[in-house]
C-alpha cells in the first residue's frame, strides 16, 4: 500500500503522522509492500524531503523511542511530488508518480489517501482525484479526513454526497484522534468488561455527568483557523461529543465496526434538541480577556479587535432515552483555562438516608468516578469510609488507578493506532457519515442562533480562570457544581472547587 499525504509539509504531517508512522514501521505493523509520498505546493525533491522528515523526528522522537538504524529504513520508504492540490493537470502528474512507484515496489494500486490538508480542500481532492481516475480499480482505495467534517449541516451534507460519490462508505475515514487514545477507548472496557458498573450506569442511580476537556494554552498559531470555526466546532461538536456517546451508548452486540458506531448513532439520534427559546438557558460562550501579562484573544495575532468568536463554551445536554431521561450531562471546554485537563466524571446520587452526621470539616457526599484522559490517564472512584478513631467522623477518599501501570503508552498511540486500522481497513474508531449529519443537525441550531442574534451573549473571563460565571450558576440552578481539577494534579486532594 502507498499512503498518499496531502499537506506534507504541514505541522500536521510532522508533529504527528510521520512519528505515528515511524513507530508503525519500526513494530513492523505496516504493510508489507509500503510506501509514503508525500505531495504539497513546496517544491522538494525524494532527497530533500527525506532530509527534512529525518531532521524533524529525530527533534521530535524521545531518544528511548529513536533507533537510528530503523529510522535510516523508514526514512527511505519516503518519497516527494510536488503538486499544487487545486489544480487538475497535476493529478496526473501524481498518477504517473503513483504508476512508476507500483513498478518499482510491485505495489498492485493500493492507495490510501490522507488528507492533512485545510479543511477548503475537502470538496476539491476527492473531485478531481476522481478525475485523475486515482479512486476505481483496480487495488484498493481508501480516504482519510481530518476533523472538522463540514462547518454545518448542510456543508457536512455537501461533503457526504461528494465523498460518497467517489468512494465507498467503508472507505472513507473520518479520523478524530481522540478516538485512538487508550483512555478513551478503556471507557469502554471499563462499563462493558466489568459487571459491577453496568446495573448503576442509569438514572435510577446517576445523578449527572460532568465532560471536561480544558486548555492552559491559548489559539497560538491556530488563530486564522480558529476565527473561521470556534469552539464549538473545533471541539464539542466532534471530542465532546464522542466522549458523551461513550459514556452513554448501550453495549453493542459486537466489538466491530456496524454494532459499535450504531449504537454510537443512536445515542446522537437521541439527543433532546434545543428549543431556540432555550438556547440562551443551555449553552454558555465566553472568550479570554488580558490577566496577568496573557493577551486577551482579541489581542492575538490575525483576530479581529471585535471579534465575536467563542474560546469557551459550556453547555447541558440531555439523552431523551429509557437509560438517560431526565439526567443533564454537563460538557465544558475551553482555552486560557488554569491547567490542562480532559476527564468525565459520573455524580452517583446521594445515599437515601443520612446514617452519619456531618462532623468536624469532612460531610460525605455523593460517590463519584472520575475517569482521567490527560494529563494523568486514569480512574478515580471516589466514596465515603469512616474516620480512624473514636466517634463516627466519615471521609471522602479516593481508590485511584493510573493507566501508567499497565505499560507506557507511546506519545503517538493516538494516531498510530487509527492509521493503522485504515491500513487494515477497520473503520470501527471512525465516523459514519449519517452520524457527522446527526451531530451537526444538532448544533447547527445553536450556531444559527449566534448569527442571527448578535445581541447573544459573549461572556468575558480573565485568561488563566475557569470561565464565565455564567456557566457555574447553569449548574448552581440545579443544585449541582463543576468539579474543578486543582493546579498540581498530583496533590493527594485532586479535586478541589475555585
Amino acid at each position: 500500500m502507498v499512503l498518499i499525504i496531502f499537506g506534507a509539509s504541514g505541522d500536521l504531517c510532522k508533529r504527528k503522522l510521520m512519528p505515528a508512522l515511524y513507530f508503525l514501521y519500526k513494530e513492523k505493523r505496516v504493510p508489507s509492500v509500503f510506501a509514503i509520498l508525500g505531495t504539497a505546493r513546496t517544491s522538494h525533491s525524494d532527497r530533500s524531503f527525506r532530509q527534512m522528515m529525518k531532521e524533524e523526528l529525530s527533534r521530535s522522537l524521545h531518544q528511548n523511542q529513536l533507533d537510528e538504524a530503523v529510522l535510516s529504513e523508514f526514512i527511505e520508504c519516503l518519497y516527494y511530488q510536488p503538486m499544487n492540490p487545486t489544480r487538475e493537470d497535476d493529478y496526473f502528474l501524481l498518477q504517473n508518480r503513483l504508476k512508476e512507484m507500483d513498478r518499482e515496489l510491485t505495489n498492485e494500486s493500493n492507495y490510501l489517501f490522507y488528507l492533512a490538508v485545510p479543511p477548503t480542500l475537502y470538496e476539491t481532492i476527492p473531485k478531481l482525484l476522481k478525475k485523475a481516475g486515482l479512486t476505481g480499480e483496480p487495488g484498493i482505495k481508501r480516504i482519510v479526513v481530518e476533523k472538522p467534517f463540514g462547518y454545518d449541516l448542510n456543508s457536512a451534507q455537501e461533503l457526504n454526497e461528494i465523498y460518497t460519490s467517489v468512494f465507498r462508505e467503508d472507505e472513507i475515514f473520518r479520523i478524530d484522534h481522540f478516538l485512538g487514545k487508550e483512555t478513551v477507548l478503556n471507557i469502554l472496557a471499563l462499563r462493558f468488561a466489568n459487571s459491577i458498573f453496568e446495573p448503576i450506569w442509569n438514572r435510577n442511580y446517576v445523578d449527572y455527568i460532568e465532560i471536561t476537556a480544558v486548555e492552559k494554552i491559548g489559539v497560538e498559531r491556530r488563530a486564522g483557523f480558529f476565527e473561521q470555526t470556534g469552539t464549538l466546532r473545533d471541539m464539542v461538536q466532534n471530542h465532546l461529543m464522542q466522549l458523551l456517546a461513550l459514556i452513554a451508548m448501550e453495549p453493542p452486540r459486537q466489538f466491530n465496526a456496524i454494532s459499535f458506531r450504531d449504537e454510537v448513532s443512536k445515542i446522537y439520534r437521541s439527543l433532546k434538541p434545543f428549543k431556540e427559546g432555550s438556547i440562551g438557558e443551555q449553552v454558555v460562550r465566553g472568550q479570554y480577556t488580558t490577566a496577568e501579562n496573557v493577551k486577551g484573544y482579541r489581542e492575538e495575532e490575525s483576530v479581529a479587535p471585535d471579534s465575536r468568536t467563542e474560546t469557551f463554551v459550556a453547555m447541558k445536554v440531555f439523552v431523551d432515552n429509557w437509560r438517560w431521561s431526565g439526567i443533564p450531562f454537563f460538557l465544558r471546554t475551553g482555552k486560557r483555562m488554569p491547567t490542562k485537563v480532559t476527564e468525565i466524571i459520573v455524580h452517583f446520587k446521594q445515599a437515601p438516608y443520612h446514617l452519619f452526621e456531618c462532623l468536624g470539616t469532612h460531610c460525605p457526599v455523593a460517590d463519584s468516578l472520575v475517569i482521567r484522559i490527560q494529563p494523568e490517564e486514569g480512574i478515580v472512584l471516589r466514596f465515603a469510609l469512616k474516620v480512624p478513631g473514636s466517634g463516627f467522623e466519615v471521609k471522602m477518599t479516593d481508590m485511584d488507578f493510573s493507566y501508567a501501570s499497565l505499560g507506557h503508552l507511546p506519545a503517538m498511540e493516538a494516531y498510530a493506532r487509527l492509521i493503522e486500522d485504515c491500513f487494515s481497513g477497520d473503520s470501527t474508531l471512525f465516523s459514519r457519515g449519517d452520524t457527522v449529519e446527526d451531530s451537526w443537525s444538532f448544533f447547527t441550531p445553536v450556531l444559527e442562533y449566534w448569527k442571527n442574534h448578535p445581541e447573544a451573549p459573549l461572556y468575558s473571563y480573565p485568561a488563566g480562570t475557569w470561565g464565565p460565571h455564567e456557566a457555574d450558576k447553569m449548574m448552581e440552578d440545579l443544585g449541582f457544581s463543576w468539579s474543578n481539577p486543582c493546579k498540581n494534579l498530583t496533590n493527594t486532594d485532586k479535586y478541589c472547587e475555585l
